[in-house]
């Protein structure tokens, strides 16, 4: 027999306004409807209609897990420092990490994520290759220090998440749990009702040799993905690449100093000389780890900060400031070029290819240098893909041109590797009697995140739709008015409920129907009944709250419709 909620008993109170706060659709319907509360900044209370769909969600994760033989345990989210130590983590993740101490000085950390300590398990459990491979996993509460907590469960402090990892002694066995991963977590995405890309992605402070993200499209998301239209293609724009493809600069004439006077920006420089901004080389200077790197772009594109932070993890990039250019002559503010630029690393987009040639600063005030050709009077250290990519870039599959879309991150599978089981020294003896060292994959499902995707890709004008699969309820009953209503609204629910459907019922006293009705609609459960005007006659009014359908029935018939 199935629950019935009684919302006259309910611990939760819908809003009719949005919260001031909230800036995303999920944000603005999970509270009105009374499935979440604010605790603080980044933390949230799952209220009981809100628990039921994390549960639902959280048991759907579970099913396809065991289905790939994963098995299930619970490790603590109270770590020590030293695993984390020892794969570097415990400083390569900054300050996005909840760091303590406890009474007697000893450091402790919030866990992000669990592969330093998953793989000390398998270090205590495992000793024989007979012993694996194997896949662990568990759904538990995560932390990390977010800057900006916001969006309400879909950038939060704390959050639920599936994370599982696997075992294996060989590389074609990593694969296997790789692609085991990647087929339940398609099955999982499905049963959800989301809509989703599996998108090329980079390993970023995770490490590994390959990774794929799983996102949801969605106006609030925050991470941008590029589609190809014309092929199979889809990636997080931070892993589109850009083929190096050099060309004859053999026929640039030498290189030519112009007076450029006030033109300190690629947008001024591009008026006074009548070019466009493509023709130019722009030249950003940050500061790693405190040494100063150039980075070349052509001048109409941006910088993504991110891709460089990416190349040059764990270190620490930053941006120079005025005080970076005293007393250094080679390095002129608005005028600089990477030609005769003196113990500068410089790195370059592949668009700055061999031969191409360019308009850029001279390293003198007021004055540029055209003619400047890559490989003849000036070095590239590294090749890095660190632009913006934008609407229309070339496919690097095909070609044509790439489409940007806005997405939620659900989900993220990695080949790790060797670089925790090298920390940690996860050897087991080989079928020939020698050690061998494990590899090892990791893969999260972000379950808080997926209830937000869910509200943000399901919901209409009206409120929350919910997939029946993760829904609180299977069908949620209006007593719109009297004491006849409520009277049969009540033996409704109970007869549903003892065919195994769940129920809400909105017996609420002293509330106007049409306050019920809204709220219904709100609160987003797929069917709704509502016992109403003619409930004398047996006659109930089933709505179906996607399309909006409705029809009335007699009482029985809408009950074998609802069990069917």
């Amino acid at each position: 027999m199935a629950q019935v909620q009684r919302m006259s008993r309910l611990m939760a109170k819908t809003l009719r306004d949005d919260p001031a706060d909230a800036e995303v659709l999920s944000h603005k319907l999970l509270v009105r409807a009374g499935y979440v509360r604010r605790t603080a900044a980044g933390v949230w209370s799952w209220l009981p209609l809100g628990k039921k769909v994390l549960s639902n969600v959280e048991r759907i994760v579970r099913e396809e897990m065991d289905a790939i033989g994963a098995q299930e345990v619970l490790l603590p989210a109270l770590l020590p420092r030293e695993p984390y130590d020892a794969t570097g983590r415990w400083d390569e993740y900054g300050q996005e990490l909840f760091r303590l101490q406890d009474r007697k000085g000893g450091d402790y950390l919030l866990g992000p994520t669990h592969e330093e300590i998953f793989t000390l398990l398998v270090k205590d459990q495992a000793s024989s290759y007979k012993d694996l491979p194997v896949i662990l996993y568990q759904i538990q509460n995560k932390f990390r220090d977010e800057a900006r907590p916001r969006a309400g469960v879909l950038r939060g402090r704390e959050f639920m998440m599936k994370d599982s990892y696997s075992f294996d002694t060989e590389d074609e066995g990593l694969a296997q749990s790789y692609a085991l991963h990647r087929e339940a977590y398609q099955r999982i995405f499905a049963r959800l009702g989301l809509d989703y890309r599996i998108c090329a992605a980079t390993a970023g402070a995770m490490g590994g040799s390959k990774s794929e993200e799983f996102l949801a499209p969605a106006e609030a998301g925050e991470d941008t993905f590029a589609d190809c239209p014309n092929c199979d293609f889809a990636a997080n724009t931070e892993a589109v690449s850009y083929a190096l493809q050099p060309v004859d600069g053999s026929a640039v004439p030498a290189l030519e100093e112009i007076p450029t006077p006030d033109t300190p920006t690629i947008e001024t420089l591009a008026a006074s000389l009548g070019v466009p901004a493509s023709a130019t080389l722009k030249n950003l200077l940050v500061k790693v780890d405190g040494e100063i790197v150039a980075v070349g772009v052509p001048g109409d594109r941006e910088v993504d900060l991110g891709k460089v932070e990416a190349h040059f993890a764990p270190a620490a990039v930053e941006l120079v400031t005025a005080e970076d250019f005293t007393g250094r002559e080679d390095l002129v503010r608005g005028y600089v070029g990477p030609q005769g630029l003196e113990k500068v690393t410089y790195i370059a987009d592949p668009r700055v290819a061999p031969g191409t040639a360019w308009i850029t600063g001279a390293n003198k005030a007021h004055t540029h240098a055209k003619n400047v050709v890559a490989g003849r009077d000036f070095e590239v250290d590294a090749y890095v893909d660190v632009v913006v990519v934008q609407e229309g870039d070339p496919c690097p599959n095909c070609g044509a041109g790439l489409k940007l879309d806005r997405a939620i991150e659900i989900g993220h599978i990695f080949q790790l590797g060797r670089k925790y089981t090298d920390a940690m020294k996860l050897d087991v003896l080989g079928q020939n009697g020698k050690p061998v060292r494990v590899t090892m994959g990791s893969y999260g499902v972000g379950v808080t995140r997926a209830v937000a995707a869910l509200a943000e890709q399901t919901a209409d004008d009206k409120g929350l739709c919910w997939p029946a699969e993760v829904a609180p309820a299977d069908v949620h009953v209006v007593a719109a008015g009297k004491a006849a209503q409520t009277e049969l609204a009540l033996e409704v629910s109970e007869q549903l409920a003892a065919k195994g459907v769940r129920v809400l019922v909105d017996d609420r006293a002293g509330v106007s129907p049409g306050v019920k009705f809204t709220d219904a609609e709100l609160i987003g459960v797929p069917k709704i009944l509502v016992a109403g005007r003619r409930t004398a006659e047996g006659v109930v009014e089933l709505k179906d709250r996607r399309t909006g359908e409705r029809e009335e029935l007699p009482v029985a018939e809408a009950i074998a419709r609802l069990t069917a």
